[in-house]
């Protein structure tokens, strides 16, 4: 099992929401889920938007913490935002309820 942190009212968060131009951002560093402007029982109860944030903390959990975000910018940089693999990769699981198992919210 792995166990899953939220933080609500993230300085990071909230950078990535300026820099994304959106109210309500939820980002994974490691096996974190960092929120701006959302509570976590608000996020809690998107499972959609859950789904998505986990299958983001199982890319950490496969690649490591620093080859992932090597990873990320490069794809982000290179094809941008939405094309980004692991976006692609985290907006097909939002429909997967396999990807919750083995997580818990801690």
């Amino acid at each position: 099992m792995t166990k899953v942190k939220i933080k609500e009212n993230s300085f990071i968060a909230r950078i990535a929401a300026y820099k994304l131009n959106s109210d309500s951002v939820a980002m994974v560093i490691g096996k974190t889920i960092y929120l701006h402007n959302s509570s976590r029982e608000e996020f809690l109860n998107n499972e959609r938007w859950v789904r998505h944030e986990v299958a983001h903390v199982k890319q950490y959990g496969q690649l490591g913490l620093f080859r992932f975000l090597a990873l990320y910018l490069l794809e982000t940089f290179n094809k941008g935002y939405q094309n980004n693999r692991f976006e692609v990769d985290a907006r097909q699981k939002e429909k997967d309820i396999s990807v919750l198992s083995e997580i818990y919210f801690g």
